[in-house]
């Protein structure tokens, strides 16, 4: 083979010479160019949409808040994912990938896979969320640069600034811009998400602070750092106060110490690093001193101030705790879950709507959708597939950590700062999501994700190629037109769907609120009511139609349509609720409720045996067994039931409303009186009705009109003035006419029929 002549070193390359390869990049970590090209637009895309997800808010109840983060959260990924593959088109430098990724990846499967035999709804649902959580660990794994970190650093500071300064608001001045649950909430509707979610950003904020060189901006991170701190202590949420303190005592401390060589904070004069944490204490020790102005918080007798509140919850922590003792019976649910399918799971999602068939004996009600504990639901949930993906990612943690702390060569020091930072994030949220549920809030889960993309980055920048190690994926054009191509199908699939959510949402959400407006109204039979009832059962048809899938609002419906005697509609709204939440105890005994009233018996039956197969002595089917036997001329059978179920002390108002009408109807006066006195006793808030029932009996068939005044006079002690007229209207003419003028009623002129209705 010929030499080539070579070019003198003062001649001018040749115009049509191609240019010089690129150096080769150090093995494992992804080459300048590429990384310029992708990070460049996807970086700041992802900081926005941590902006965004915590920052905003609905400002009213048609949509759900976390609906609107999701939405802000899958167009942000999709879009970051979209704009990486537009800048590789044409290149043929290659993409990242790490073990780390296969984790979510291996949950998706299961998740589509858990569709064919379990909720295909809720296996979906999954599905969609792991595809998302997958595609942030990659955007991280291939975008997350040391240079471009402090670019998603500062959207997720100034998320957790905003959300705090909604919460500090609301704490103080009662901001009702955003609806709330449990105030102060921000915009996440609970205050418990918003803590969870932001005590996991502190780590960001700390980093940005310490790396920080200008006095002004060493001050402006101390007193936007210190009002986060305050927002958590207003929440009072113990387990992100937990996180907090030991982020604050315990890992803060040591990875500054451990990181003091490669952060600026190190050579502060002394002057800046007194100001910084001056300005950090001083923020929160003055804020957290100015009383609350909320009426909801200062009702709860938790505290009037921010430090005092955080104090007082973080004492209250103990394992009597009521709080906790609600989680324990959903904790001991899901683990008999686990120990019956510890294998396959119950299927993706399904935790929700199989745990009615493993509750304590008697349960009617969920007593929550999510376990609040993020493992023992993915355990009970995926099984085999849970039990990999949570021992792989907690070695992936103990050995990323032990990594990190062990950093002797310069580019390990270099790395452990932010390595530092998302650890110290991710075990925040491994804390809270013991006692609630993080990982299915959009904004927290998405910081989830890309904490474990930065640590996957630096596994790549440090070349580790064993085990945990990043490798590139070799790359073609064509790879990219086929990844643009699938991600131009998301995005259109995430408008389609985001559509019909918020469709759906606005229609019942409109439907619920028109429907307690009625009832809250007092004169929910008034004519005057027909138009707007009509157009609340259109609303609630389209709604569910869109969506049967809504069982936390849908049956609210059904319940004030039952309320005002609107059965049949009731009914349907019932079903569509067990067509998606088959064995829940309660609903199924509210549609066999429906059937009795409307007389189609054998109907009532065949729900009444679905709820007895899985709950035999919940208080609803014991109830309806009574009202049921009764109706079929078996009073004696109906009382014993009766009497039992007040001697084994299973029983709810139903239950003794019940009780109360077929001991009365039978003459069982002691029966009756009995079944009054326990429902005052144990359910305060049914007080209204039993002492109407109570005056009904004895002026009635006790023929005792004076005892029978006295106890129409407590039931209308019991209501508001709203519903007044309405309870006024359930008590005879004679005994109301005498409520009216003050006089006693020489004698009960009519003798009121015993009813099950409540006023």
């Amino acid at each position: 083979m010929a030499k080539k002549r070579r070019t003198p070193p003062t001649a001018a390359p040749p115009l049509s010479a191609a240019p010089p390869p690129p150096a080769a990049a150090a093995p494992g970590t992804l080459p300048a160019e590429a990384e310029a090209a992708g990070a460049v637009v996807a970086v700041p895309l992802l900081a926005l949409m941590m902006f965004l997800a915590p920052a905003l808010g609905v400002p009213h109840e048609e949509m759900l808040q976390d609906t609107m983060k999701s939405i802000v959260v899958s167009f942000g990924a999709l879009l970051a994912a979209f704009l990486l593959l537009w800048r590789q088109r044409g290149r043929t430098e290659p993409l990242h990938w790490h073990a780390v990724v296969w984790l979510p990846l291996l949950l998706m499967a299961y998740a589509l896979g858990s569709m064919a035999w379990s909720h295909a709804y809720l296996g979906g649902v999954e599905a969609i969320r792991w595809f998302v959580f997958s595609l942030l660990v990659w955007l991280g794994l291939n975008t997350l640069s040391r240079e471009r970190l402090p670019t998603l650093a500062w959207g997720i500071h100034a998320g957790a600034l905003v959300a705090s300064l909604w919460t500090a608001l609301q704490f103080w001045a009662d901001l009702r811009l955003f609806p709330q649950g449990p105030n102060p909430a921000s915009t996440f509707v609970n205050r418990n998400f918003f803590a969870e979610f932001a005590v996991c950003t502190l780590p960001f904020s700390a980093i940005l602070l310490a790396r920080a060189r200008r006095s002004a901006t060493v001050a402006l991170l101390a007193l936007s750092t210190g009002l986060t701190i305050t927002a958590i202590l207003m929440t009072g949420t113990r387990a992100a106060l937990i996180a907090l303190w030991v982020q604050l005592l315990v890992v803060w401390p040591l990875a500054a110490w451990r990181c003091r060589g490669a952060l600026a904070f190190g050579t502060w004069p002394r002057s800046q690093r007194w100001m910084a944490v001056g300005l950090l204490a001083a923020t929160v020790l003055g804020l957290g001193a100015i009383p609350s102005g909320n009426d909801k918080v200062l009702a709860e007798q938790r505290g009037v101030t921010a430090l005092e509140r955080g104090f007082v919850r973080t004492r209250s922590i103990r394992a009597d705790d009521a709080s906790l003792g609600v989680r324990m019976i959903m904790w001991k649910a899901t683990a008999g879950v686990i120990r019956a399918r510890p294998l396959s799971g119950v299927g993706a999602g399904a935790w929700e709507s199989d745990i009615p068939l493993y509750q304590a004996e008697g349960t009617q009600l969920e007593t929550d959708y999510y376990v609040h504990n993020e493992f023992l639901q993915l355990l009970a949930e995926y099984g085999l597939a849970g039990w990999a993906f949570l021992l792989a990612l907690l070695a992936y943690l103990a050995a990323s950590a032990w990594r990190t702390w062990q950093a002797r060569d310069a580019a390990a020091q270099a790395e452990a700062p932010w390595r530092a930072v998302a650890l110290c994030s991710l075990l925040a949220f491994l804390i809270v999501s013991n006692v609630g549920f993080p990982w299915r809030m959009a904004a927290t889960g998405a910081l989830f994700a890309l904490c474990l993309g930065m640590l996957a980055a630096s596994d790549a920048r440090l070349g580790l190629a064993r085990r945990w190690a990043a490798a590139r994926l070799p790359w073609r054009p064509a790879y990219t037109t086929a990844a643009l191509a699938v991600c131009a199908c998301c995005l259109t699939l995430a408008v389609y769907i985001t559509q019909r959510a918020a469709e759906s949402e606005r229609k019942i959400v409109q439907a619920t609120r028109l429907a307690l407006t009625i009832t809250g109204s007092g004169d929910y039979n008034n004519p005057r009511w027909d138009a707007a009832k009509r157009h609340m059962l259109e609303l609630i048809r389209e709604g569910v139609a869109l969506n049967r899938h809504y069982r936390k609002i849908t049956p609210m419906v059904a319940d004030e349509l039952a309320r005002w005697g609107d059965w049949n509609n009731a009914i349907w709204i019932w079903a569509s609720v067990l067509s998606s939440r088959p064995y829940v105890v309660a609903i199924l005994t509210n549609v066999a409720k429906g059937y009795v009233a409307t007389g189609h018996n054998e109907q009532a039956t065949a729900y009444l045996e679905r709820a007895r197969r899985i709950q035999p002595n919940a208080p609803a089917v014991r109830a309806l067994e009574m009202v049921m036997r009764s109706r079929a001329g078996h009073n004696d059978e109906a009382l014993a039931l009766a009497r039992k179920a007040m001697d084994d002390g299973i029983y709810d108002p139903e239950t003794l409303n019940a009780a109360f009408v077929l001991a009365a109807q039978a003459g069982d006066y002691p029966l009756a009186q009995r079944a009054h006195e326990l429902r005052v006793e144990k359910f305060p808030e049914t007080r209204a009705g039993s002492y109407l029932q109570l005056g009904h009996l004895y002026g009635g068939p006790l023929r005792d009109p004076q005892k029978a005044l006295q106890a129409y006079r407590q039931a209308l002690a019991e209501v508001p003035p709203a519903q007044r007229q309405l309870l006024l209207a359930q008590i005879p003419p004679q005994a109301r006419a005498s409520l009216e003028s003050g006089a006693a009623p020489a004698a009960a002129a009519s003798a009121p029929q015993m009813s099950s209705s409540k006023p």
